[in-house]
């Protein structure tokens, strides 16, 4: 290999700079002599050297990545089945084996979420932490601590730059995310346990449900709760606010979903149809609202009404979507065997996915109200999902303290 003198002079500097670094001094005087390096040259490449050397695993291991999926590719097409390139994004869904299976929690993982801007994750788990994975490479990258007690929700703000965990010690914490990692502000006013934790879209707010009966707002600059939003008669599993910020949603023990207007902070209507304790809720995107129309009977080119739609899922095995304005339930979705646990759209909107203590991944093709696909995900109960909004992947967690990473094609 031939190399440039301007090459040469920077690996030299970058060897000088590694024995200087390391301590390595007598070979270092050798080597500077027989490269004519002066001692007053300026460091201007430090670690240089450990950085080449990372950035060569790393593309090692792209490079064995996109073999095996060329060996995968070259699989499917001797069988005749179709691959990536013959499907549309729309169609592409999680495939078996799992790309990744993610071990490093030292308890139940309770919730995954997708970074909004970066290649990584956050799960969080009844070990009281919080651990930030790359989800290209299947690396850890770090864990946040502060927590005392197990940590039950997390989510990410639009931008990616904070992130909002809640736990049973009764607290909220707000982090900084992707400069220093540490928590910013610590909430608390709930007397209990608390189950759910999001921010609402203009990212100055969060919203927070507890087994204390409440949901809370808070305002993040200063900290202080600014509303507390009282409807249910049992724990509060779970609070949702819709993609355009005028609604939200909770769910709890009492069987029921409420939906809230933010503006006047009062409840619209309640849903019951459930037979069981509601575990998670979902809004469903715009891009999926059109399939909802069709087989709720209201064509697209037709009645326009059903802007809102929400989808829960219970203890009672079934998952119901529902005219949040309304209160109409459309349709139930059967084929569960136990508590469902999270349920995440698809980014295109034609199918719904969701976990349950069946330990399986259902895929559900929305406009034939059937269960597409089954996947045996875990090896215990499945606790939640999330399905990045541009990248082919899903993410799942389970009380197995495993997250898996899963390819979509």
């Amino acid at each position: 290999m031939n190399l440039s003198e301007r090459q040469k002079e920077e690996i030299n500097r970058a060897i000088a700079d590694y024995l200087h670094t390391y301590g390595y001094l007598e070979s270092l005087e050798i080597f500077r002599k027989e490269a004519s390096l002066s001692e007053n040259d300026p460091k201007t490449i430090n670690g240089m050297l450990e950085k080449k050397w990372t950035s060569v695993l790393r593309l090692q291991k792209k490079v064995n990545d996109l073999e095996a999926k060329l060996a995968d590719a070259d699989k499917e097409i001797s069988h005749g089945a179709p691959t990536r390139d013959k499907r549309q994004p729309a169609e592409w869904i999680p495939r078996p084996p799992e790309r990744y299976a993610l071990t490093g929690h030292r308890a139940p993982v309770n919730r995954v979420v997708f970074h909004p801007v970066w290649s990584v994750f956050a799960s969080c788990s009844e070990d009281a932490t919080i651990k930030v994975w790359d989800f290209e490479s299947g690396e850890f990258e770090r864990s946040l601590k502060g927590h005392t007690d197990a940590v039950q929700d997390i989510a990410f703000d639009k931008t990616g730059k904070m992130l909002v965990s809640c736990s049973a010690d009764m607290t909220i914490k707000v982090w900084e995310f992707g400069s220093t990692y540490e928590c910013m502000k610590t909430l608390k006013g709930h007397d209990h346990n608390i189950s759910s934790v999001c921010f609402l879209p203009t990212g100055d707010a969060i919203l927070s449900s507890s087994r204390d009966f409440t949901i809370k707002m808070w305002e993040i600059q200063s900290g202080y709760c600014v509303h507390t939003f009282r409807g249910h008669t049992e724990w509060v599993r779970m609070v949702r606010v819709a993609p355009d910020g005028v609604l939200f949603a909770s769910c709890g023990i009492d069987q029921s979903i409420i939906v809230w207007s933010l503006a006047s902070k009062q409840p619209k209507v309640t849903l019951r149809d459930h037979e069981h304790v509601v575990e998670c809720i979902e809004w469903a995107p715009e891009s999926a609202l059109n399939n909802i129309r069709n087989e709720a009977g209201q064509k697209a080119n037709g009645d326009m009404s059903l802007t809102h739609v929400i989808v829960s899922g219970s203890r009672d095995k079934t998952i119901k979507m529902w005219d949040a304005h309304s209160g109409a339930l459309l349709f139930t979705l059967l084929g569960h065997d136990n508590w469902v646990r999270g349920l995440r759209f698809h980014p295109r909107g034609k199918y719904l996915l969701s976990v349950c203590d069946d330990k399986t991944l259902k895929i559900w093709e929305i406009s034939q109200r059937r269960c597409y696909k089954t996947i045996e995900a875990h090896q215990q109960f499945v606790t939640s999902l999330d399905f990045h909004q541009s990248l082919p992947y899903v993410i799942t967690s389970s009380v197995d303290y495993s997250c898996k990473v899963w390819e979509c094609r």
